[in-house]
Order: structure tokens, then C-alpha cells, then sequence
């Protein structure tokens, strides 16, 4: 913020020819060596001023009255001077003179209606978002305040200022001080121009300062493994527990597409006879609130029956005893390294491997997985379809034999 100083005086104005005992009083604001005049709409006799005070003088009711007024002009002027103080801006004759006359900008700051946003957001949490929403826009908030400190040297920005150079020095930022990948980035860009859209909304912005931006995520290339792989990690026999019970909860993942998350939470009342008099789980989705409907392949029942009578399920009311999601991924780099598999294995990549090598390369139609894995929209799940190359090689090679006979 710039020019914090400025000045006040209220002067007279006397019009030329003016012959008149009563002239016209004006404040004069000076900040930053300009300055500017607003009329008070009120007149008065120089010789009963004091230039000194800049009050009338006497104690009649005519003066006490005007000084009164002015005296209230004045105090407005503070206010003015403090809500751009408050909101970061350049405190300017013009400014303040606008401010005075009610011809101002929103003086609202982009860090409280990001704030309350939030504040919103966590009341709905379980109801209409989930808990990883919420991280995420507190994640986004913390990203904006720290940008704004590094680029503007503040801890707010009035909404006015925000145009197309903030964005783009805003994606800048998050990619090279933050290490965020383009995907990361885009992501966090677009919980900023959530808060955006509710000030155009509301009318407290005049322009769109992502006007012009595009945000476009680039295809990333997920980690699946092959039928073979899922093969050896099944037959492999660990000696040490914990690495046979995250290797178990990895496989269900992998026959029934549930994130780590979901598989947590899961309760053995979820599990119950579904529509052919098979066993299936029906629950809901953490992070979408989406009902997940989903028959139980003999590879899963095998792994909820060697669990059946697990202490800590029976305490927790749970189907699976799972550890934390830091120690499910730490222990699956080790049964990766044991198993000579040197694809990136994560809790993620076995629901990856449930959507493509599972069902899709198995023939299951992309409507049915998609419906299995809770997705909202069919294109979610088109993302797996495109990296199944076993799959086309599957369908060339009976394309090549029909055109060979």
C-alpha cells in the first residue's frame, strides 16, 4: 500500500465577482503531493473563521451547528482512509474523495470471502461434500494467503485488484515456489475461481479476471498392473503380517475398485445378498457421496472370510483391519521391492487395476464399471479406457486371424 499520509483543510472558495458576505466552505485532501477539493455544500463569512482551528468561530447555534457537521465530514474521511487501510489499498486524494461521496469500489478483500466460503463448506461436509473438499479449499486458502505475501507483500487483496495477471502470476507461482505439479496447480486455480464466480455473482466484481484463462488438465498416464502381476501377489506367501494383511487389502482394492478411504470405512452390515442371491457391498462413496453397488468376486469373499474372526474388525465393527493411508503406501513399497514388481504401487493403483485390468480388459462394459466405481460422470471412467493396450492388442490379433482365414 501506498501514500498512507494525507492531509485535511477546509478552505474557501470565492467565485469571481462574487460580492457576497457568504462563500462557499470545501475540504481540500492532499495525499501522496496531489490533491483534490469536495464541497461541503455549505457557506459561510470568512471573518467569522478561524484558519487556525478551521472552525467557525463564536458560540451562536449557527456556528457550533456547521462546526458540528464538519466535524462529521472529517470523521468520514477516517473512515474512508481506514477501509482502504483495511483492504490494502493506495490511499489517494481521489481515493479518498470517492470514498467520501460514495462513488467507490466494493471494498471488499478476496481473503474473508474466501474464508466464509469455507466456513460454508465445512457446515455441509458428510452432507453434500466430502472431508478431502474442505482439505482442499483450506489447501487453496493457505496457497493464496502465502502468494499474496510473496508477490504484493500483503496478507489480503481487494477484489477489484484481481485481473488476468494475477492469475496467470498466480499459476507462476504455485508451479515454481510450490513445486505443484500442472494438474495440482489447475486444481487449486479453480477453487480460486469458485470464490470468483460468487463475487460476479453477487455483483461486487464489474469483470472477470479469468476472462481469457484457460484451464485445461493434461492426461496423466495411471499406473495399473497386469493380470501377471496381480497373479504374483497373490501367490506370494509373506512371513511377516503386516505386510500380508496391507498385501490382502491391496488385492480386495483390486477385485472390488474401492478406494482406500472407502475400504476404511466399510462395515460388515455393507455386505449383504444383492439381486442375483450373491453376496455384494453396498455403500457410498467418501469422496463423491455416490452409491457404490457392488458384486463380490470369489478372490474378495476369500480375503473378507480370512478376516472374519480379526479382533480389531470385531472391536471397530469394520470388514478389514486397515492401518493409516501413510503406512498402507510406505508398506507397499516394500512388497513391491519383494515381489520384483517395479511399477509405482500405491492404494490408488489397485483401483486403477480394478477399472482396467479387472473388468474392462475382461469385457465389463464401461457403463457397468463405471457405475461399479461411483463415478458421477461416464467421461471419469473413459480415462482407464484409453490405456489399455493389451486390450487393443486383444482386439487386433482376432482382427488378424479373421483376415488371415
Amino acid at each position: 500500500m501506498k501514500n498512507s499520509r494525507f492531509g485535511l483543510q477546509f478552505v474557501f472558495r470565492k467565485p469571481k465577482g462574487e460580492t457576497r458576505s457568504l462563500l462557499p466552505l470545501y475540504l481540500r485532501i492532499s495525499a501522496g503531493g496531489q490533491r483534490t477539493e469536495v464541497s461541503t455544500r455549505r457557506s459561510w463569512q470568512p471573518d467569522r473563521w478561524d484558519t487556525i482551528t478551521g472552525r467557525a468561530v463564536g458560540t451562536r447555534e449557527d456556528a457550533r451547528t456547521l462546526n458540528a457537521y464538519l466535524s462529521a465530514l472529517q470523521a468520514r474521511v477516517y473512515e474512508v482512509y481506514l477501509q482502504l487501510v483495511n483492504n490494502h489499498q493506495d490511499v489517494t486524494a481521489e481515493a479518498l474523495k470517492d470514498g467520501l461521496s460514495g462513488d467507490k469500489k466494493s471494498g471488499r478483500t478476496l481473503v474473508p470471502i474466501f474464508q466464509r466460503h469455507n466456513e460454508q463448506l465445512a457446515k455441509l461436509v458428510g452432507a453434500e461434500f466430502a472431508s478431502a473438499t474442505l482439505s482442499r479449499y483450506q489447501t487453496a486458502l493457505d496457497h493464496t494467503v502465502a502468494f499474496l505475501r510473496s508477490r504484493y507483500q500483503t496478507d489480503d487483496i481487494s477484489i477489484d485488484k484481481l485481473d488476468y495477471e494475477f492469475v496467470t502470476e498466480y499459476e507462476f507461482w504455485l508451479k515454481s515456489a510450490r513445486k505443484c505439479g500442472h494438474n495440482t496447480a489447475v486444481k487449486y486455480i479453480s477453487n480460486l475461481r469458485k470464490v470468483v464466480n460468487i463475487c460476479l455473482k453477487n455483483g461486487w466484481l464489474a469483470r472477470d479476471p479469468f476472462l481469457g484463462y484457460k484451464m485445461t488438465k493434461r492426461e496423466v498416464v495411471r499406473a495399473v498392473l497386469t493380470q501377471n502381476e496381480v497373479d504374483v501377489l497373490t501367490k506370494k506367501e509373506f512371513a511377516i503380517e503386516r505386510l500380508a494383511i496391507v498385501r490382502d487389502l491391496f488385492l480386495f482394492s483390486c477385485y472390488t475398485g474401492l478406494a482406500y478411504a472407502d475400504i476404511k470405512k466399510l462395515k460388515r452390515s455393507e455386505v449383504a445378498i444383492g439381486i442375483d442371491g450373491e453376496k455384494w457391498i453396498f455403500t457410498s462413496r467418501q469422496k463423491t457421496d455416490t452409491a457404490s453397488r457392488i458384486p463380490l468376486l470369489p478372490q474378495a469373499m476369500t480375503i473378507i472370510e480370512r478376516y472374519a474372526d480379526n479382533p480389531i474388525c470385531a472391536n471397530k465393527d469394520t470388514l478389514l483391519p486397515v492401518p493409516s493411508n501413510q503406512k498402507m503406501n510406505a508398506y507397499l513399497k516394500e512388497i513391491a521391492d519383494v515381489c520384483g514388481i517395479l511399477k509405482p504401487m500405491t492404494c490408488h493403483t489397485a483401483r486403477h487395476t480394478f477399472a482396467t485390468t479387472i473388468t474392462l480388459t475382461n469385457g465389463v462394459p464401461i457403463e457397468t464399471v463405471s457405475k461399479m466405481l461411483g463415478h458421477r460422470s461416464l467421461k471419469t471412467t473413459q480415462l482407464y479406457a484409453k490405456i489399455l493396450d493389451t486390450k487393443v492388442s486383444d482386439d487386433m490379433l482376432k482382427l488378424r486371424s479373421k483376415l488371415t482365414s
